[in-house]
């Protein structure tokens, strides 16, 4: 590679989540490093941006000199269009979100601020891998997978990926040693099956817990869901363009274009 990569990292449990400051030191071996998260957790965002509210980006001290931190007020979209449009002189090398507390495997990757920040660097033409670890604790530990995501990176940079593409990348919660290894796959038809729950304040004013049972309908051997709970390492390639290309010819048979 004619130059050091520069990486852009970013992830949507805040700046100071454990699990990004992982993906920072894993990936200050590999390239430039600069950093564009939110200033508080931003978990479930999905694809959204700030638009009717002010943006604020501030500086922040980093522990290691040569990697540079901003904060923003807003979601992980907006960092990775902050960095892009105003921080950041050339285009990245490569975007990496995460690493995410929790699993973002399956229909999850619909909600997933992670994952929507790599896709926003994915349609700016930036290769892009969303991480996540299937743990939702706040002191997970992420040093098993450090290994695991280097490599990843590393290929990455070298091969590139195809077009219009990202990379959505679930570790399970497992040592080194007993991951298994690592599975191409596609994503598992799954569903949450959400309810309310109602409760009332002292004020005797009603509010709502959003709960759910998360249910995987999809008894495939080749999904991200059989591959974290057989300890795989899933590996997801998403695409943003969400044409039902299959759908068109039938589209095509209405009768759309006739006059009532």
């Amino acid at each position: 590679m004619p130059h050091k990569p520069l990486i852009l990292v970013t992830n949507d449990d805040g700046i100071t989540a454990p699990g990004i400051r992982a993906l920072v030191e894993v990936m200050s071996e590999i390239g430039e490093v600069v950093v564009v998260a939110p200033d508080k957790p931003q978990s479930a965002t999905g694809h959204a941006i700030t638009i009717n509210n002010t943006l604020y980006l501030n500086r922040i001290s980093a522990e290691n000199a040569a990697i540079t931190e901003y904060s923003c007020s807003g979601t992980p979209v907006d960092c990775v269009k902050f960095a892009v449009n105003e921080i950041l002189k050339r285009k990245p090398d490569l975007c990496v979100s995460g690493v995410n507390h929790g699993s973002n495997s399956s229909i999850n990757v619909i909600y997933s601020g992670t994952m929507s920040a790599a896709v926003e660097a994915g349609i700016e033409g930036i290769p892009a891998i969303g991480f996540s670890l299937l743990d939702y604790d706040w002191n997970a530990d992420f040093e098993p997978v450090k290994s695991f995501i280097k490599k990843i990176a590393l290929e990455t940079l070298e091969k590139g990926l195809p077009p219009a593409t990202v990379l959505n990348v679930n570790f399970p919660k497992l040592s080194e040693k007993n991951i298994k290894g690592l599975k191409i796959c596609r994503q598992a038809k799954a569903m949450w099956i959400e309810k309310f729950d109602k409760r009332v304040t002292p004020q005797g004013k009603d509010y709502y817990w959003l709960t759910g049972e998360f249910v995987n309908q999809d008894k495939g051997e080749d999904t991200d869901e059989w591959a974290l709970e057989n300890g795989y390492i899933s590996v997801v390639p998403v695409q943003f363009d969400m044409t039902a290309h299959h759908a068109i010819m039938e589209l095509n048979t209405w009768n759309l274009n006739e006059k009532n």
